[in-house]
């Protein structure tokens, strides 16, 4: 077993960065144009494609509970992440072939893709680092930067491509850009990552802890951890409309047009992982001076702050709906609001995984991944129902709604924060 007390990041690390990078390459890359190919390519109505877009994006998050499931009994994590790569490839070069009758078989192999690699890769890197918790946090950092920085290029790749040349070629880059991440981990996976995920934990039958049952204190912090994933579906409820809402008001209802030049919708999706790679070290650089000083906030806090920055950015999209119903707004309402969204995210995404791999048992590691994903999957599909509204109410309505069960969620956990708080630290 690796020593993880060793100064440095385990060896792993870098290889599971760069395999989620491409996977969130070809997963946003995707994300950025399907809205816009469903109203304007399949000449869906803008309700229809919400709906399939929320359905679509929130069944991505359910299914790791499936995928961590596998793992944990059957086929170990490293199985289920190379299953899940070989679906997003299929599914991504069967958008890029352009035959519309074959879109949801895409959308659905993309879905089974997730399930298998999401929750997997996430429980694979939290083994690497064992019972090293001190360490975890700043571990989950540096891999987070590797999704945002694979969010980050797709959008500009895949987008670009998609307007100069069409739809088709956008998916295809996604789908080049997953398959050359399959062809990383599978090239560097038993030298960088030794025994780690190969075998589903539960397959050691003298393995003493996949025999106990779970303590009293476990249960306690388990259901705590459940609680915070209930608050989570509003925040990524908000989060979710940059793939709906916010597109269609990029396109229709924000005055694009830079130095002469139109600023393609997608590009907007860019935003949020470029302020992640700008703002995530210096976040982690400040909970360090604040740990040092015992200030740091606890994990909850950290969620109970992403409530209030969600909040306060939906707050700014209602004044930017008021306004866009006069004439096209200015891209700062939408660069403001992503913004502050990102460091909503960053108070609340990372720490989270990293919240899990510490407090999930070895033998459930990868399903409770999966249960964390599933405020997503709701969320998501929320995120989609109210999307595809744009266009049937004000935009106005549309996101002060948005603002307003963002902070009622917000107050509510306020007044439970403490004994959250209590439970997680028993």
């Amino acid at each position: 077993m690796e020593n993880t007390k060793n100064i440095g990041p385990p060896k792993g690390l870098y290889l599971l960065f760069f395999v989620e990078m491409w996977e969130r390459f070809a997963f946003y890359g995707m994300r950025a144009l399907i809205i816009l190919y469903m109203i304007q390519h399949l000449m869906y109505s803008t309700a229809k494609a919400g709906n399939i877009y929320g359905l679509y994006t929130g069944l991505v998050y359910l299914t790791p509970l499936i995928g961590g499931y596998l793992a944990d009994r059957f086929l170990g994590q490293r199985k289920c992440i190379t299953l899940g790569a070989i679906c997003m490839c299929a599914g991504l070069f069967m958008l890029a072939s352009g035959i519309n009758s074959i879109f949801l078989l895409a959308l659905f192999l993309m879905i089974i893709a997730n399930g298998f690699f999401k929750s997997n890769i996430s429980s694979t890197l939290g083994l690497l680092y064992g019972d090293d918790n001190e360490r975890k946090d700043a571990g989950f950092t540096i891999f987070y930067m590797g999704i945002n920085l694979g969010a980050f290029l797709s959008p500009l790749v895949c987008g670009t491509l998609a307007i100069k040349y069409g739809y088709n070629y956008g998916f295809a880059a996604a789908g080049i850009g997953m398959l050359i991440g399959l062809a990383l981990y599978k090239l560097l996976e038993n030298k960088l990552l030794g025994e780690y995920g190969i075998h589903p934990f539960t397959a050691n039958k003298n393995n003493l802890e996949n025999q106990e049952a779970l303590t009293p204190e476990q249960k306690t912090k388990l259901k705590a951890l459940f609680i915070l994933l209930l608050f989570t579906v509003v925040f990524w409820c908000c989060y979710e409309q940059a793939g709906s809402s916010l597109t269609l008001f990029a396109e229709y209802s924000t005055n694009r047009v830079l130095f002469g030049k139109t600023i393609p919708t997608g590009y907007f999706q860019s935003l949020n992982p470029l302020f992640i790679i700008m703002l995530a070290p210096l976040a982690s650089a400040i909970w360090g001076f604040l740990n040092k000083k015992g200030k740091e906030p606890s994990s909850v806090q950290k969620f109970a702050l992403a409530l209030v920055l969600m909040s306060i950015s939906y707050i700014i999209l209602s004044f930017a709906g008021y306004f866009s119903g006069f004439s096209k707004v200015s891209p700062l309402w939408l660069v403001t609001s992503y913004l502050i969204m990102t460091i909503a995210e960053i108070c609340l995404s990372p720490i989270g995984l990293s919240l899990v791999s510490k407090l999930a048992p070895k033998k459930f590691l990868s399903l409770i991944m999966g249960t964390w994903f599933l405020s997503s999957f709701i969320g998501n599909l929320f995120a989609g129902i109210w999307g595809g509204k744009y266009g049937t109410i004000s935009n106005t309505i549309l996101f002060a709604t948005l603002a307003g069960c963002s902070i009622i969620t917000m107050i509510i956990f306020l007044i439970i924060l403490p004994r959250l708080k209590k439970a997680l630290e028993t």
